[in-house]
């Protein structure tokens, strides 16, 4: 029973997801670009930290869209790999001990999203060709 409830609404299951992925990460890039949500504004855009908001926000934005997905998602999956060995493996590899838990969740859905691509209500399939 639990199976063909979940089969059925598969599609909208994972639609959820991404736009709850895409949403949480751009309010990553609100506290980088403009210091809201209780974040610190960049000093510079032209700056790791800058770029890393740009593709939260931006990035964001578009995979809750459904838009790029995929190539959103591998930039966004790149970007907390780099998250990851800049800011957090230095501090040691145990997650929960590095902080980096974050990084790595994030990392998990980009793949997810990588590997499912947009899925239903999304912009991306305004363009893909009719067979």
């Amino acid at each position: 029973m639990a199976k063909s409830f979940m089969d059925k609404y598969s599609d909208s299951f994972y639609f959820i997801f991404r736009v709850a992925v895409g949403l949480l990460f751009m309010q990553h890039g609100i506290q980088k670009l403009f210091g809201g949500l209780g974040g610190t504004k960049v000093e510079s855009l032209v700056s790791l930290f800058g770029l890393a908001g740009i593709i939260e926000f931006f990035g964001g934005i578009l995979i809750a869209l459904g838009l790029f997905t995929r190539f959103l998602a591998f930039i966004s999956g790149a970007e907390m790999v780099g998250a990851w060995f800049i800011a957090h493996a230095k501090q040691g590899w145990i997650p929960i001990i590095n902080l980096g838990e974050l990084a790595l969740l994030y990392l998990a859905c980009f793949l997810v999203i990588l590997s499912q691509g947009p899925g239903i209500y999304a912009l991306d399939n305004l363009f893909e060709k009719k067979r």
